[in-house]
């Protein structure tokens, strides 16, 4: 039989209890055909083996290089590396995967993952004071985003198994429609109350964070060498640059506000003027500081509040560029100070009113006018 993965036809069939799977590297059904008749032709006739193959390694074995390789690539990246580990751990609980070679993860046995996860309870992921991590259920079914971050996870796996040429293709993988993005602002006075309640270190990340736009790992990253008080163009309190993120747009420049400045001086002259290290370094002196040392003490000012609508750090950011829109920032300013690979994802901040809508009819009119008028001054002086 002869099926497509892409735009790519396979055949697949069984010669003496050996099952047989190859692309014909065409996009023609008619033509993948006569290339199975031939190699079916040629093992019959004995001009051909089965070619010999590596035996390919279970999910659960893969897992164990993965997660290895995950730890050395992104060492610098602990809650890349905390987001695998979890998520594997969930893709093995499910015992056909778990013992599954790599080869034979296909899109039915994924529909068999998807249909046994939708049972579950809900995991909860406990991050302890010394950076461990436990594991407890809570009592809700896991919801359509948990299901597609572990989908995210084992089409990541099975394509690094791809590139390291241990499986020949990886199945089409399809996230679920339904995922809710989260859209938690804080308001001006839930701002005011955060920062009064927080302690200092926190205060003065989440007022950056608020400021800038950065997240909490950009921030976590922030190097004196990157922080600019000298003014620049349109940059009147100085600038932040982040050299860091997998995209290129992560890469930007960002304007400081005067707050953000007066607090960034303030550090920079308590920390005795440094030319490089990190703006929070760890307690210890080694390295930054840690995700979890910064969102223990988020979780429990927020528990503090007793907030209606629950509240993550990584919402700082959503408050930053929602204020942007809403101050009349356009999708590509947005895009540009987020670091968005797209502008689709930038435009979910921008919502005009009617009022905005005249503002640029108004500004349209004033153009064309000066325009107008500039064309007729120079046909009078010619």
């Amino acid at each position: 039989m002869i099926y497509k993965r892409g735009k790519i036809y396979w055949y697949k069939f069984n010669w003496k209890n050996e099952a047989i799977r190859e692309s014909t590297k065409q996009g023609n059904p008619r033509v993948a055909r006569q290339i199975e008749a031939a190699h079916k032709t040629a093992l019959a006739k004995g001009e051909v083996g089965i070619r010999d193959r590596k035996p390919v390694p279970t999910l659960a074995e893969f897992s164990e290089r993965f997660l290895n390789w995950v730890t050395v690539e992104r060492a610098n990246k602990r809650q890349t590396v905390l987001f695998y580990k979890t998520r594997i751990r969930l893709l093995l609980a499910f015992e056909p995967f778990k013992t599954a070679p790599l080869d034979q993860i296909d899109e039915g046995l994924v529909a068999k993952f998807l249909e046994w996860r939708k049972s579950c309870k809900r995991t909860k992921v406990i991050r302890r004071k010394d950076g461990q991590i436990e594991y407890a259920s809570a009592n809700h079914p896991v919801s359509v985003c948990g299901i597609n971050r572990e989908l995210a996870a084992l089409r990541r796996v099975l394509h690094v198994a791809q590139e390291w040429k241990l499986i020949p293709s990886v199945p089409r993988i399809h996230l679920l429609p339904g995922e809710k993005a989260s859209d938690r602002v804080l308001s001006h006075a839930e701002e005011e109350m955060y920062l009064a309640s927080a302690p200092p270190l926190l205060r003065e990340f989440a007022t950056i964070a608020i400021d800038t736009g950065l997240g909490p790992e950009e921030l976590l990253r922030m190097s004196w060498e990157n922080v600019h008080f000298e003014p620049a163009g349109n940059a009147r309190f100085g600038r932040i640059h982040n050299p860091y993120g997998k995209q290129k747009r992560r890469k930007r420049d960002l304007p400081m506000t005067a707050r953000v400045r007066e607090l960034l001086a303030f550090r920079f002259e308590a920390a005795g003027k440094p030319r490089q290290g990190y703006v929070f370094p760890s307690t210890n002196g080694d390295g930054h500081l840690s995700y979890e040392t910064i969102n223990s003490q988020h979780d429990r000012t927020v528990a503090r509040l007793n907030l209606s609508v629950p509240l993550r750090l990584y919402d700082l950011r959503h408050t930053f560029l929602t204020r942007l829109g809403e101050a009349g920032a356009d999708a590509f300013t947005i895009q540009k100070m987020a670091g968005h690979s797209s502008i689709v994802v930038s435009q979910r901040y921008v919502h005009p009113t009617p009022e905005r809508v005249e503002e640029a009819i108004s500004r349209l009119e004033e153009y064309n006018r000066k325009k107008a008028q500039e064309l007729t001054e120079n046909m009078a002086v010619q």
